[in-house]
């Protein structure tokens, strides 16, 4: 089976340090035949010759920015000397925090304190060059038949979870034996999907998945596209009882590590930094999963007036790529308006235009690009919002998807409620598209472009409509 699942403790906790330890083995064998059966032999035996070196004494992990070292197959000796095996892992980790002055030299980089999510250690895994030296000559063979010669670099990934309390010796143990286990789960998907001397490279992927499995790792082979894995998700959703409607182990669904910026750039999921309002006997309803703050001026697009609606529809496309529900990228306006153009919702003139859209072209949008289907709930004035708590916390709870909310030439997106069933009071977590600004957090939160509003912050006499994605029965 290519799909091999590995546990990791919850790696969520604010008080948990994640320790990541990567590098490449180089697997590398003789084929003198191409038959199915030799190749496997081969490989099984390249694959024992790997398994020996991560248990070899020789093996080394290298603490990243500091001078921490440990080989954990020798008697888990280390240096520097202050770090011995009953050091704890949250010492350790300010050792790291002190010798990481990137962060601190960094101009403009602030590290928000309100950021809940585990640290994470990174180790390299290396190995020891030098050794006992050798006394037999080199011995020279000549062969005078053909054969191949089959190499590929694989990438091991391993991660695991502690509490600042354990020790040091305990984790560098638990990484050898995640390391192993990663390998043989390898060792499977290169054995299914060995094809003559072709093989496609194992790689691992960190899935964060709800209680009690936590952080898992997934071997999926390079080059197989999630469409013919189906079966393999399944028996893991079976595995780790995960329902079988919802998108959990595709690659696009891959833990994101807090250390990790993202790469284009846009902020993820800034209401997290919010602390919860305060609402007597409420219950907090809240977009699952991961999205993208998209806004006005983004993109060297000037939108400023026109665009919210735009801005709320990428928010939303963004949430079903990240929940790889789709595979295809966050629409620009001009894709939208041709979007509209195509459905005949719009003139062709409407392309490249700055006309602005509501919540009834969002939801044909959805529609034709993504094939998602929408709700549209129907407000006649901005008071009655108060009273659709129900509507709101039902859509959070079931669906998860950011929300579309239009009044006039306003739009907003609707990433959760507080709701009081026995009161009917309400608060909106509202993310903002008519931010014109950097993507700094602290201004995001603090200036209420990402925060808590109560029921006056909608204009109490304009209408309203609400485009109210639906989560696809997939996995």
């Amino acid at each position: 089976m290519p799909g091999q699942a590995q546990v990791v403790s919850d790696p969520c906790d604010v008080n948990s340090i994640i320790f990541r330890v990567r590098g490449g083995l180089d697997l590398s064998c003789r084929l003198d035949s191409t038959e199915e059966s030799q190749v496997r032999e081969a490989l099984a035996r390249a694959f024992e010759r790997l398994r020996a070196e991560l248990t070899s004494p020789s093996l080394v992990l290298g603490v990243c920015n500091s001078s921490v070292y440990i080989w954990p197959n020798s008697k888990l000796r280390m240096t520097p000397a202050e770090v011995t095996a009953d050091t704890a892992c949250g010492d350790l980790q300010q050792l790291v925090q002190a010798n990481d002055s990137d962060a601190a030299k960094r101009p403009g980089k602030k590290k928000d304190k309100r950021n809940s999510a585990a640290s994470v250690v990174k180790v390299q895994l290396l190995a020891e060059a030098t050794g006992p030296a050798r006394s037999a000559a080199p011995l020279l063979l000549r062969a005078g038949r053909k054969h191949h010669w089959l190499h590929a670099t694989l990438p091991v990934d391993a991660a695991v979870s502690a509490h600042p309390q354990e020790t040091v010796g305990g984790v560098a143990g638990r990484l050898v034996g995640a390391l192993c286990s990663q390998l043989s789960d390898m060792e499977k998907s290169a054995l299914q999907y060995v094809k003559g001397t072709s093989l496609r490279v194992p790689q691992p992927f960190h899935f964060l998945l709800p209680e009690p499995a936590g952080l898992v790792t997934v071997v999926y082979p390079a080059g197989v596209p999630d469409s013919r894995l189906d079966t393999v998700r399944q028996e893991l959703h079976a595995k780790f009882q995960l329902p079988l409607d919802r998108p959990y182990l595709r690659r696009a669904n891959a833990y994101h590590f807090p250390d990790e910026p993202y790469k284009d750039g846009y902020l993820r999921n800034p209401h997290l930094s919010l602390p919860p309002p305060s609402l007597e006997d409420s219950k907090l309803y809240l977009v699952q999963g991961v999205y993208s703050y998209h806004h006005y001026m983004q993109d060297r697009v000037d939108d400023s007036g026109w665009g919210c609606a735009y801005r709320s529809l990428q928010t939303i496309c963004s949430w079903f790529q990240q929940q790889a529900y789709t595979d295809k990228g966050v629409p620009t306006h001009r894709e939208i308006q041709q979007a509209l153009v195509d459905v005949g919702d719009k003139p062709a003139a409407f392309v490249g235009s700055r006309q602005w859209i509501g919540s009834i072209e969002v939801q044909a949008v959805l529609s034709h690009l993504l094939g998602i289907s929408s709700k549209i709930l129907f407000v006649s004035q901005g008071s009655e919002l108060a009273s659709k708590g129900r509507e709101l916390a039902n859509h959070f709870s079931t669906e998860g998807a950011p929300v579309m909310i239009g009044g006039g030439v306003l739009a907003h997106t609707i990433l959760g409620v507080a709701w009081s069933e026995t009161t009917g009071q309400i608060k909106f977590l509202i993310l903002d598209p008519h931010y014109t600004g950097a993507e700094d957090l602290q201004v995001i939160t603090e200036k209420g472009w990402c925060g808590w509003k109560g029921p006056d912050f909608w204009d109490q006499n304009a209408y309203y409509n609400l485009c109210m994605p639906q989560r696809p029965k997939a996995i």
